[in-house]
């Protein structure tokens, strides 16, 4: 049996440091407000979770393969817009189209999820024929689509005004909850396990999950071991672009309106939610247990922080240092075990 050393202990503090920032974080919040740990905070914060869960699958899966999206948020805006605008209430005053009629409640979900899939579908294009770095193409990307859903939200005649009034049977398929006894569990939640239980399948059962772990440990190995990258790529980056639409579609519905700044920033919770569960920037190591469980502490500072009236502009300070504390952190053990 190994004899456990200071040093060791050292470096396991080291390698886990992240998490006792974060705890200390929560314990704080805890100390000056105890009603944060109520059971309607505890669902409110799960509810929030769901679409970032989805979202954070999403992201992991490239930053696995040693890539990024910073375009996932602003696809989530769109995503947002366009299935608000068509599930708005027959009778509302103010809909973009007057004259649309009622569709099933999943035709604008699955069409919003085929465009954001087409989106990724170019992301993963020009990441993998072009050779761009992830980063700089997910970049540009995110910067086209934010033209597109502002030009798409500010119409005639009613302008840049948030696209309300939406349909109750897409309130409800959002903002519902299942009633088991005398708990009641949101719908949102049974959608993100749903999509968690069939990423898992994805990343751990599939010749696309094995081949997005070697991807990302070695490119070059994986590419001499008869894998075809480009079409991997395509195919994780598609993925991404189907679950932002899905994601965005819930967000619209869970809030109640959408407008072309929906989603903004969600890349970057995304990502640091990711890298505190265990994801490296470095590539080929993460798990869909870690991404669940990094979203919701991530989720859990950002709800507690608000709850307790910190300065919106702190918190953005706050949430900067986590991810340069998380990626540092990630880094050192990369640098470590080289």
């Amino acid at each position: 049996m190994k004899n456990i050393t200071k040093k060791d202990v050292l470096q396991w503090l080291m390698n886990n440091a992240i998490y006792f920032i974060l705890i200390a974080l929560l314990l704080i919040i805890i100390a000056i407000s105890p009603d944060f740990l109520s059971v309607i905070n505890i669902r409110n914060i799960l509810a929030q979770a769901s679409t970032r869960i989805i979202i954070a699958l999403g992201v992991g899966g490239l930053i696995i393969t040693q890539g990024t999206d910073l375009s996932a948020g602003r696809l989530v805006g769109l995503a947002a817009v366009v299935s608000a605008s068509l599930l708005q209430a027959p009778d509302y005053a103010y809909r973009m189209y007057p004259n649309l009629p009622e569709l099933p409640l999943f035709v604008p979900i699955i069409l919003v999820a085929i465009i954001t899939g087409l989106f990724g579908l170019i992301n993963g294009f020009i990441v993998s024929k072009f050779n761009v770095t992830p980063f700089i193409a997910t970049l540009g990307v995110m910067v086209i689509v934010y033209g597109i859903t502002s030009i798409y939200f500010d119409r005639p005649p009613y302008g840049a005004q948030p696209i309300g009034g939406l349909d109750p049977r897409f309130m409800n398929f959002a903002q519902g909850n299942v009633v088991i006894g005398n708990f009641m569990i949101p719908y949102l939640v049974i959608y993100a396990t749903i999509i968690t239980i069939i990423m898992w399948v994805i990343w751990n059962k599939t010749r696309l999950g094995k081949n997005m772990y070697a991807i990302g440990g070695n490119p070059e190995a994986a590419a001499v071991s008869g894998i075809n990258i480009t079409k991997n790529l395509l195919i994780l980056y598609t993925i991404a672009g189907v679950l932002y639409g899905f994601a965005g579609a819930l967000e619209a519905g869970r809030v109640g309106s959408a407008t072309n700044n929906t989603g903004f920033m969600y890349e970057l919770d995304a990502i640091a939610a990711v890298v505190v569960g265990g994801v490296s920037f470095s590539g080929g190591v993460g798990t869909v247990g870690g991404v669940v469980t990094g979203v919701i502490i991530f989720q859990l500072i950002n709800y507690g922080l608000a709850f307790i009236g910190v300065n919106p502009y702190l918190q953005y300070i706050i949430k900067g240092l986590i991810i340069v504390a998380a990626v540092a952190i990630d880094t050192r053990k990369y640098i470590k075990k080289k």
